[in-house]
């Protein structure tokens, strides 16, 4: 699986060591930026992976930030992005499973690396599962429409 993967300075190194978790797994990635502990605007990340995860350039999106919600909250202006700060295995697992989340937000701050390792590779296996939930994301996409 192709993954776009950004962080702002404060995830900085978590990106890096997700770099690696996705290496192990055997998925390729895009490195959306930043490079180094400068500080930069979390919008500019965002953007740089949503628009890759919704051109189809990247199949899925990670965000770290210092909460995951800044960049959450940029990365689901653009159409198709469907993004959810996670913060445990059960919110990582469900996003998939229910919501079909395509970019996963995380925080550098408050998740540890183990944590993190887990949470990212079972979101990068949880399959969405369809049925009832197939048409409450379908709704969520029109209101892309309005």
């Amino acid at each position: 699986m192709q993954v776009a993967i950004g962080s702002d300075h404060r995830g900085f190194g978590v990106k890096g060591k997700i770099i690696e978790c996705l290496k192990r797994l055997q998925h390729s990635w895009i490195d959306c930026g930043t490079c180094s502990t400068e500080s930069v605007d979390y919008p500019d990340i965002a953007a740089e992976v949503a628009r890759r995860v919704s051109a189809g350039e990247a199949e899925r999106g990670i965000l770290i930030c210092g909460s995951g919600l800044g960049m959450s909250i940029a990365a689901n202006k653009f159409k198709g992005i469907r993004a959810a700060t996670c913060h445990d295995d059960l919110t990582a697992e469900m996003s998939r499973r229910h919501n079909d989340v395509n970019v996963l937000c995380l925080s550098a701050d408050m998740l540890g690396e183990r944590l993190i390792d887990r949470m990212v590779e079972i979101w990068l296996d949880t399959p969405f599962e369809g049925g009832r939930h197939a048409r409450r994301v379908a709704k969520i996409s029109e209101l892309e429409q309005e």
